[in-house]
């Protein structure tokens, strides 16, 4: 009984149509941010690090680079304030989550390009 109100308010709150993304891939997330009056869309590019969650719930972890820095930020694939998401490239991953990134430095981020058929 109590699930199934659950998932019925997840129902209300999911996106019709959502990208299929996978960890490792290189995504283009593009969130509207508010500016007083004015809305307009902001792009955080880079690779997904780790997703965690399901239903309306359901998040996900993108790491860039800027200025030497790791930076990393996490969106709800359901919110409203994300616009869209754009698979630039996917990456080849054994892991569920590729924390060991954090790590690493320059050339050493990078991961192999998955072939799409």
């Amino acid at each position: 009984m109590n699930n199934a109100l659950m998932d019925l308010v997840d129902k209300a709150n999911l996106k019709e149509e959502t990208p299929k993304f996978e960890i490792g891939d290189t995504v283009d997330v593009h969130t509207k941010i508010l500016e007083g009056a004015k809305e307009r869309i902001q792009v955080f590019s880079g690779v997904v690090i780790a997703r965690s969650g399901r239903g309306s719930r359901e998040m996900f972890t993108v790491r860039r680079i800027v200025g030497g820095e790791g930076v990393e930020r996490k969106f709800p694939v359901h919110s409203p304030r994300v616009d869209k998401i754009e698979v630039k490239r996917s990456g080849v991953t054994r892991r569920a989550k590729l924390y060991f990134l954090r790590d690493r430095i320059g050339k050493a981020v990078r991961l192999k390009e998955r072939r799409r058929v």
